[in-house]
């Protein structure tokens, strides 16, 4: 408990942005805006330094907070039930993805190989190209679950929320 303690202090605010700069975040988004294309899903990403100390207190996990984030960022509520939230914990090197009801539990083995390249993205060194490879995973999963003809209604903001 300590040792998460000092970890998530350490890993203050400025270390995510210097972790995964403005490049990268667009990079990103310009992957999330590609994914959408061609089916009726949602993908949020988001990138937390760490936790506050009473959220450590309470020994609230990065599964716990991504689900929180889940439903506080309304991913939950998109009008197919689609949407995925791409959550990254950086003070725990945690990688959690979170899927609607419409996406279980065919997407299981899509959700594990993504949280897979974005750990081996920031294992090698190439944090965004992980996650770009990710995201573009995602988007394969949701064209094949629900495809559509028409354009992706925008119902989330394609921009990395760095919180």
């Amino acid at each position: 408990m300590l040792a998460r303690l000092f970890r998530h202090i350490g890993c203050a605010y400025g270390y995510a942005h210097r972790l995964f700069p403005e490049a990268a975040r667009h990079e990103v988004a310009a992957a999330i805006e590609r994914a959408e294309q061609g089916h009726a899903g949602e993908i949020c990403f988001v990138v937390e330094a760490s936790l506050t100390p009473l959220q450590l207190l309470r020994k609230l996990s990065a599964r716990e907070r991504a689900l929180q984030l889940f439903a506080d960022l309304h991913v939950w509520d998109t009008e197919h039930n689609s949407g995925v939230l791409v959550y990254l914990l950086l003070a725990d090197h945690a990688v959690e993805i979170v899927a609607d009801r419409g996406l279980h539990p065919q997407g299981d083995a899509c959700w594990t190989s993504a949280a897979e390249l974005i750990r081996q993205g920031f294992g090698s060194g190439a944090a965004s190209a992980g996650c770009v490879e990710a995201v573009e995973v995602i988007g394969d999963f949701l064209r094949h679950r629900f495809p559509s003809n028409g354009p992706n209604p925008y119902e989330l903001p394609n921009s990395v929320r760095m919180l």
